[in-house]
C-alpha cells in the first residue's frame, strides 16, 4: 500500500514539475517577447515609423507629358501603388515566396515549425511580411546565433504589427518597392524599367517570373550576367511551376511560356546618361537651394535623394528628344569639318595665340582635371603631376562614333577634348515661360559644363534687337524708317568713350540708305552704332535688364555690336517677350512638386512684367522676320544647295511660315548664335569651342548661320513633323490699330526655292 502511495506521489510530483516548467517557460517566452516589443533588446519601430516607414525613395523628375526623365537617389527606388501592379506579378510572388500569405497574420506557423524541425536546412520560413520587416527595420541577419535569434524575434513582432497596420495589398506593394534587384534597380518600378524598359503594369507573365525569381538571391540570379543565363532561365521556369501549383496558371500556358527565351531590354540608369542630362543636373542644384528655403511641416529639410518627391517639370519629352537629336546630328557633321580644318595646325585646336597663352590654357585645364585632384591628394608635387601628363596611358575617350579605348598622353587628351565644338539649346513657350527643352552640351558624361544656364558667352549680333527695340520706344522709330549706312565715328568723350570709335561692317561695304528692317536683316554695324548713339547706351542697358538679363552689361556704345556675355537661358527669355506682345515671363521649368504621398508642397508663381507696348513688341518681331526673309537666316526658306551643304549649313529646310529670328557671330568666329521664334515657341542655340581661341578659320563655317542656325532648322522640322505638339505655323498676332508702320513694301523673300551655292552671301554678323 505504501508502495502504491509512493508511485502516486511520484506521478503528482512530476506533473507539478511539468506544469511548473511549462508555465514558467511560457511566462518566460511571453516576457521575452514583451521585453523585445518594448525595445529592451534593441530599438523597435514606433507607431509613426510603422505608419510612415523610412523607405529611402528616389525623387522622380517627370516631364510635362508624364515621362520620367530621371531620378535623384541614394537608392534607385520609386514607389509603385498596388493598383499599378499586374495581377500575374502578385500571383507569382505569393506562389513562390509565401503560399499561405492570405491566410496567416504575419507568421506562417506551419512553415516556421517545419523549418525548426529541419534546423533551417531547406531554407527559412520567412513570410512576405517578415521579409518586409527585415527590409524596413533591421536588414541582413547577424551571424551570431544569439543576436540572430533576437533579430528573428523582432522580425516576428514587427511582422505582426505590420499586418495590423496594413492591408495585404499594401504589404505586397511595400515589399516590392523595397527589394533590391541589383544593377542599380531598387524596387519593382526601377527593376521593370531597367531590365525590360517598361512600367510594372506592362510586364508580361514570363517577365514577372524572372523578377520574382531574382528575389531568392538577386546577385546569383542576375539576368544580365551571361554566365547565369541558364540558371536564371531555370529559376524563371520554377516560378512558373509554382504558379501552376497554386492554380494561378494553367499547365498549357506554363509549357508555352517555358519555351520562350529571356528577352531583356536592359537600360541601367545613370545621372550622366539618358535624356535631359544637363537639365537634370541644373535642376539638382536648384533643388538643393529649394530644400533650404522650403521646409517640411516639422521644420526639417527635404532630402531630394530619399524623400520620394515628384518634381513635375515643364520639359516636353518629345521636344527634348528632338532638340537632342538635332544637336547631335549637326554637331557631329560640324565636328568632322572642324577636324579637317585643323589639319596642319601645329598648335591645334588653337589659332593665332602665343605659346605663353597656349601654356596658360593647358596648365589651367590640368589643374581642373580629376588626375590633378587625385595626385594632389596623394601628396604629389606640382612638378610631378605636370610630368605625369606627358606619360602615355590607357584611357577611354569620347568620339561621335561612340566611346573608344586608346593610349594617349593626358596632355594630348586635353587638346583633343578642347577641339570639340560645344552647344547649348533652350526652347520655351513665350506665353507661359515654360521651358520645353534644355540641351546644355554634346555629351554630359564627358563634358559637364552647362552651356544653357551656366555658361555665358559673347552674343554678337543677337544683342542688336535690344538696341532696335530701345530706339523704337525712345525715338518713336519704325522698321520702315531709313538711315544711311556709311562711315561713322563716335568721338572720344561722347558716352564716356576714352578713344574715338569707328565701327565697320564685317564685309567692309556700305549700302547707303536702308530701312531699319533691312539693316537688322543684314546686321549692319553702322546702323546699330548710330541707334545707340541716339538712345544712349544706358537706355539699352535698362531695356535688357527689364527683359530679364542679369549679366553685367557696361554702358558703352560697343554693346550695340554684341560685346556682351549672356547665357542662352536669359537670351531666350528676353527674346520671348517680343513674341509675347511685350510681356516678359521669366523662364520656368517646374510646374509643381509633390511629396511621396502625392500632396502638392510647391507650385511656383510666374514672374511676369510688362516691358514694351504691344505695338513696339510687334514691330521688333517684324524686324526679326526680315532676318529670315532676306538676311542671314534666309537659308531657312530653301530646300537644297548652298556653301557647306554637306555639313548641313546649306538650305535643306524649306520653311514657309513666318519666323522671327537673329543670327550672331562674334570676333574671329569664336561664337555662333541663332535665336528663332514662331508664335508659341522660342528657341536659342549657341555653338562654339570651350576656349575662344579654338575656332573655325573662315566665316563660311564659323558664322552663326552655319554653326547654330542648322540646329534650329533640324529641330523645328522634327517638331513640325509631330502633329501632337501643335507647334504654330501661323503669323504672329498683330495688334489692332497699330500706329507703328511695319509693312515696308516688297522684300527679297522667296519661298521654297532650290538655292544655287554660288549665290550664297556671307553672313554679316561679326561685331567687329
Amino acid at each position: 500500500m505504501a508502495e502504491t502511495n509512493s508511485k502516486v506521489k511520484d506521478i503528482k510530483y512530476y506533473q507539478r514539475k511539468f506544469w511548473k516548467f511549462f508555465l514558467y517557460g511560457m511566462a518566460s517566452i511571453f516576457l521575452y517577447f514583451l521585453l523585445a516589443s518594448w525595445g529592451v533588446f534593441g530599438k523597435m519601430p514606433s507607431f509613426e515609423q510603422l505608419e510612415n516607414p523610412d523607405s529611402n525613395l528616389a525623387t522622380e523628375i517627370i516631364s510635362f507629358d508624364g515621362v520620367t526623365l530621371g531620378k535623384f537617389y541614394n537608392e534607385n527606388r520609386s514607389a509603385v501603388k498596388y493598383k499599378d501592379l499586374p495581377k500575374h506579378l502578385v500571383d507569382a510572388l505569393v506562389s513562390t515566396e509565401d503560399e499561405r500569405f492570405y491566410e496567416h497574420s504575419g507568421i506562417d506557423a506551419r512553415r516556421t515549425f517545419g523549418a525548426a524541425l529541419k534546423l533551417g536546412k531547406d531554407g527559412g520560413a520567412s513570410t512576405i511580411t517578415q521579409q518586409l520587416a527585415k527590409l524596413l527595420f533591421h536588414g541582413e541577419g547577424s551571424k551570431n546565433i544569439i543576436l540572430r535569434v533576437i533579430q528573428k524575434t523582432k522580425e516576428w513582432i514587427i511582422a505582426i504589427k505590420l499586418e495590423r497596420q496594413y492591408t495585404k495589398s499594401e504589404i505586397i506593394a511595400l515589399y516590392l518597392n523595397q527589394v533590391d534587384f541589383v544593377n542599380g534597380a531598387v524596387g519593382i518600378g526601377s527593376a521593370s524599367k531597367i531590365y525590360f524598359g517598361k512600367q510594372p503594369k506592362d510586364l508580361t507573365i514570363e517577365e514577372c517570373a524572372v523578377l520574382v525569381g531574382m528575389l531568392k538571391n538577386p546577385a546569383l540570379y542576375n539576368p544580365v550576367k551571361e554566365s547565369r543565363k541558364q540558371l536564371v532561365l531555370d529559376r524563371r521556369n520554377t516560378v512558373l511551376g509554382q504558379m501552376v501549383r497554386n492554380k494561378f496558371l494553367d499547365p498549357a500556358a506554363k509549357e508555352r511560356l517555358m519555351s520562350k527565351p529571356i528577352k531583356l531590354d536592359f537600360h541601367p540608369e545613370s545621372h550622366r546618361e539618358g535624356e535631359a542630362t544637363y537639365f537634370r543636373e541644373y535642376l539638382r542644384d536648384y533643388m538643393k537651394a529649394w530644400a533650404k528655403e522650403n521646409k517640411k511641416p516639422n521644420g526639417d529639410e527635404y532630402d531630394i535623394y530619399s524623400d520620394g518627391l515628384k518634381i513635375y517639370t515643364t520639359i516636353d519629352s518629345k521636344i527634348q528628344q528632338y532638340a537632342e537629336e538635332a544637336v547631335k546630328a549637326h554637331m557631329k557633321n560640324m565636328q568632322e569639318e572642324f577636324f579637317i580644318q585643323q589639319r596642319g595646325n601645329s598648335n591645334a585646336p588653337f589659332l593665332k595665340i602665343t605659346p605663353a597663352e597656349t601654356q596658360r590654357i593647358l596648365k589651367q585645364a590640368m589643374k581642373n582635371s580629376e588626375r590633378w585632384r587625385v595626385m594632389k591628394e596623394l601628396g604629389k608635387s606640382d612638378e610631378e603631376i605636370v610630368q605625369s601628363f606627358s606619360v602615355k596611358t590607357k584611357m577611354r575617350v569620347f568620339t561621335w562614333e561612340g566611346e573608344r579605348d586608346t593610349i594617349m598622353k593626358p596632355i594630348d587628351s586635353i587638346r583633343y577634348y578642347k577641339s570639340f565644338l560645344q552647344a547649348g539649346l533652350m526652347s520655351m513657350e513665350p506665353q507661359t515661360g515654360h521651358v520645353k527643352a534644355w540641351v546644355g552640351g554634346i555629351n554630359y558624361k564627358y563634358f559637364q559644363y552647362d552651356h544653357v544656364g551656366q555658361g555665358a558667352r559673347q552674343v554678337g549680333s543677337t544683342f542688336k534687337p535690344f538696341v532696335y527695340a530701345t530706339a523704337i520706344e525712345q525715338l518713336g522709330m519704325s522698321p520702315c524708317d531709313q538711315m544711311i549706312d556709311g562711315p561713322f565715328m563716335m568721338r572720344r568723350g561722347r558716352h564716356n568713350l576714352t578713344n574715338n570709335w569707328e565701327p565697320r561692317n564685317s564685309d567692309g561695304k556700305y549700302r547707303g540708305m536702308v530701312t531699319l528692317k533691312k539693316a537688322l536683316a543684314h546686321s549692319i554695324n553702322t546702323i546699330s552704332a548710330k541707334l545707340i548713339d541716339k538712345t544712349g547706351p544706358e537706355a539699352v542697358v535698362e531695356m535688357t535688364k527689364k527683359l530679364g538679363v542679369t549679366a553685367d552689361i557696361p554702358a558703352q556704345p560697343a554693346i550695340a555690336l554684341g560685346a556682351v556675355e549672356i547665357t542662352v537661358e536669359q537670351m531666350v527669355g528676353a527674346y520671348s517677350a517680343f513674341a509675347n506682345q511685350g510681356v516678359y515671363i521669366k523662364p520656368q521649368f517646374i510646374s509643381k512638386i509633390e511629396d511621396k504621398n502625392g500632396v502638392v508642397i510647391y507650385e511656383p508663381v510666374s514672374e511676369a512684367r510688362d516691358v514694351l507696348s504691344r505695338d513696339i513688341a510687334f514691330a521688333v518681331i517684324k524686324l526679326m522676320e526680315g532676318v529670315t526673309e532676306e538676311g542671314s537666316g534666309q537659308r531657312l526658306r530653301y530646300t537644297g544647295g548652298g556653301s557647306g551643304y554637306n555639313r548641313m549649313t546649306g538650305f535643306p529646310y524649306g520653311f514657309e511660315n513666318d519666323i522671327a529670328g537673329k543670327t550672331g557671330t562674334t570676333q574671329n568666329q569664336s561664337d555662333g548664335w541663332f535665336i528663332g521664334m514662331v508664335p508659341n515657341l522660342a528657341t536659342g542655340i549657341w555653338v562654339g569651342c570651350e576656349d575662344r581661341s579654338a575656332r573655325f578659320r573662315s566665316i563660311t563655317y564659323g558664322q552663326g548661320a552655319a554653326m547654330a542656325l542648322p540646329v534650329w532648322g533640324l529641330f523645328m522640322k522634327k517638331c513640325y513633323a509631330d502633329s501632337e505638339l501643335n507647334i504654330s505655323k501661323e503669323s504672329f498676332e498683330e495688334p489692332e490699330e497699330s500706329v507703328i508702320k511695319v509693312d515696308c513694301g516688297s522684300s527679297n523673300y522667296i519661298k521654297r526655292k532650290s538655292h544655287d551655292s554660288t549665290a550664297v552671301k556671307s553672313d554679316t554678323d561679326e561685331f567687329f
